[in-house]
């Protein structure tokens, strides 16, 4: 007898959230009930990665898998939501105020194109490149 659950198609949503890390981003993927961003914004809050690192935003996924498929495969990705923490900055911004400590900063963003960078303003430091497709929570 065959399992009917297994003869359907799969759908699951989850939730990264994205906080400072060493070298790269640390993460945490939670599955979620849909793509809700207050929802996420409040989950957000009880995260805490190694040395105390909070979330400065967050991206959604949906992650499929039809009848006969092992594997789900990812179907879907949202832009990455930066939380209300989180500001914007220009790279004439950043070059006007022409911090000491900002030097590879400029440099990198001169050197690699970067016209807006968003720089957490809670917890540990983070400076990002913003994405046109990214969003600035309120």
């Amino acid at each position: 007898m065959s399992n009917p659950s297994a003869e359907t198609e799969m759908k699951r949503y989850f939730v990264t959230f994205l906080s400072p890390g060493t070298f790269v981003a640390e993460s945490s993927t939670k599955q979620v009930e849909s793509w809700d961003i207050e929802a996420a914004k409040s989950l957000a809050q009880g995260i805490e990665e190694r040395y105390g690192a909070t979330p400065y935003g967050f991206y959604f996924h949906t992650m499929e898998r039809a009848p006969g498929e092992w594997e789900p495969r990812r179907t879907a990705t949202s832009p990455t939501y930066y939380l209300p923490h989180c500001k914007v900055e220009t790279y004439e911004e950043v070059v006007a105020r022409n911090h000491p400590d900002e030097q590879i900063l400029r440099d990198n963003m001169r050197m690699n194109d970067i016209k807006r960078i968003v720089v957490a303003t809670k917890g540990w430091k983070w400076t990002q490149p913003l994405n046109d497709s990214d969003v600035v929570l309120t």
